[in-house]
C-alpha cells in the first residue's frame, strides 16, 4: 500500500489566499449589485509593457519557422536572458555573478519551495514574523516545523523573528541558531526594508553561525531610498552564504506568464559540496525553467525601451501606494510601509482582529485586502493593502474607507 506525504496533514485550513477568495465569492453571491474593489492579493493589474508584447510576437513567430524553432530550453536557462540579468542586476551594481550562477525558472514562488529540496529535513529555519506564508508552508510540507501549536498559531521547531512597530518591523538577530534564514526585503508584507549595514549584519552572522540565508528581492525595483541595498550581494561575503530569489511578476507584470531567477553562488558549500552544483543538478532532473517565448519576453525588460517602460509602471503603483498611505492616516489610521514597496501595513481599530477589519470593511466598503494574522502570529493586530490595483479604483477604495 502506497503512503502519502502527511506532512501535508499539519497544514492548517487552506492557503490564506484561498480563504480570502471564499469569503468574497460568497459576498458577491449575496450582494450582485455591489462592485468589489481588491486591494489583497499582490497580483499586478497594468498590462504588459510594449516592449515586452513586441517580443512575445517576434518570439512566437519564430516558433513558427523550422530554422527558427526552439524546443527545450538549457537546464539553467537560455544565455541572452543569463547575460542581461547578470549585467543589469548585478554588474551595474558592483556585483560579480557568474552565468552559470543564474538559474532562470518559472518564478520566485515556485523557487522558494523548490529551493528547499536541497536541504535535509533536520535543518531548523528561521522567519520574519509576520512574513509571506509560503516560506512555512513548503517547510511544513517538508517536515521540517515540528507540530503546530494553536494556542501561538506557531511551529515548535521555526525560529520566529518578530517584526513589530517597536523594531520598525526589521527582525532583529536570531537568540537561537538556525540553520535557515529566511529574509524577505523590501518585505510582505509590511513593506519594510533594511539598510546595507543592517543586512552586512546578517551576513556576518550567517558566515559565523554556518547557517544560509534564502534571500527574496521580489520586489527591489520598488526601492527608492539609496541606503537600501537591491541585492544582498551587495554586501561582503554574502556569496558564502545566501542564495538570492527574483522575479519579473511584481517590476514588469509577469504574474501571468511567470518568469524568475535564483542565485546560488559558487562559493557556497557544506560540507565540501557545493550548493550550486546541487542545484543544477535538480534544475536538470526536475525542470522547472520558463519557455524560449517567455525568456524573450524577459529579455526585453532588460532594453531601454523595457527598461522606461517597466519602471513607469512601477511608478505608477508607488502613486498608487502614496494616495493608500496618505488616505489612511487622514482617516485616522496608524500606517507604514508603502515606500519601497507596493504595501501599505496598517493597524486595525482598538478591539478589532485582523479578520474583523477583513469583515468590517468587505462588508462595509466592499473592498478587499488582507489579514495580518494570516503572514504570522504577530501579524494579527495589523492589515495588508496592495497598491497594484488602478488608479481609479484606489482613489475610490480611500473615499470608501473615509466613510466608514
Amino acid at each position: 500500500m502506497y503512503e502519502i506525504n502527511r506532512n501535508y496533514l499539519k497544514l492548517q485550513g487552506s492557503y490564506l489566499f484561498s480563504n480570502i477568495a471564499k469569503k468574497v465569492a460568497a459576498y458577491k453571491e449575496a450582494n450582485p449589485d455591489q462592485e468589489v474593489i481588491s486591494l489583497g492579493i499582490g497580483d499586478v493589474t497594468q498590462p504588459l509593457c510594449p516592449a515586452v508584447i513586441e517580443a512575445l510576437h517576434k518570439a512566437v513567430d519564430e516558433m513558427a519557422v523550422a530554422e527558427t524553432f526552439h524546443g527545450y530550453a538549457p537546464d539553467l536557462g537560455y544565455e541572452f536572458l543569463r547575460s542581461a540579468i547578470r549585467e543589469h542586476d548585478y554588474k551595474e551594481r558592483g556585483v560579480d555573478i557568474a552565468l552559470d550562477e543564474i538559474f532562470i525558472s518559472d518564478g520566485a514562488k515556485c523557487d522558494s519551495g523548490n529551493i528547499g529540496e536541497i536541504f535535509s529535513e533536520n535543518n531548523r529555519i528561521a522567519v520574519c514574523d509576520p512574513v509571506y506564508p509560503v516560506y512555512v508552508d513548503t517547510n511544513v510540507m517538508a517536515g521540517r516545523t515540528g507540530e503546530y501549536i494553536k494556542a501561538s498559531e506557531s511551529w515548535s521547531n521555526v525560529i520566529y523573528m518578530p517584526c513589530t512597530k517597536e523594531n520598525n518591523f526589521a527582525p532583529e538577530l536570531p537568540k537561537e541558531t538556525p540553520d535557515i534564514i529566511y529574509l524577505c526585503f523590501p518585505n510582505n508584507p509590511t513593506g519594510s526594508t533594511i539598510t546595507k549595514d543592517e543586512l552586512q549584519k546578517w551576513v556576518d552572522y550567517a558566515n559565523q553561525a554556518g547557517a544560509v540565508i534564502i534571500y527574496d528581492a521580489a520586489y527591489e525595483a520598488y526601492i527608492s531610498e539609496d541606503n537600501v541595498p537591491h541585492t544582498i550581494y551587495e554586501c561582503d561575503g554574502a556569496k558564502t552564504c545566501a542564495i538570492e530569489l527574483r522575479s519579473f511578476s511584481k517590476n514588469a507584470g509577469f504574474t501571468g506568464t511567470r518568469l524568475g531567477f535564483t542565485v546560488v553562488p559558487k562559493e557556497l558549500e557544506s560540507d565540501g559540496v557545493k550548493l550550486n552544483a546541487l542545484w543544477a543538478r535538480r534544475h536538470g532532473t526536475k525542470f522547472n525553467g520558463a519557455p524560449y517565448i517567455i525568456q524573450r519576453a524577459g529579455e526585453a525588460v532588460y532594453t531601454n525601451e523595457g527598461q522606461k517602460q517597466t519602471k513607469e509602471q512601477v511608478a505608477y503603483y508607488m502613486n498608487n501606494a502614496k494616495i493608500i498611505i496618505d488616505g489612511l492616516k487622514q482617516a485616522g489610521y496608524t500606517v507604514s510601509g508603502g515606500v519601497n514597496a507596493p504595501y501599505v501595513w496598517l493597524e486595525t481599530p482598538q478591539g478589532m482582529s485582523s479578520w474583523d477589519f477583513f469583515d468590517h470593511l468587505l462588508e462595509g466598503a466592499s473592498i478587499v485586502g488582507t489579514p495580518g494574522s494570516g503572514f504570522g502570529p504577530s501579524g494579527e493586530g495589523y492589515f495588508r493593502l496592495t497598491a497594484f490595483g488602478s488608479y481609479e479604483n484606489t482613489l475610490k477604495a480611500i473615499d470608501r474607507i473615509k466613510n466608514l
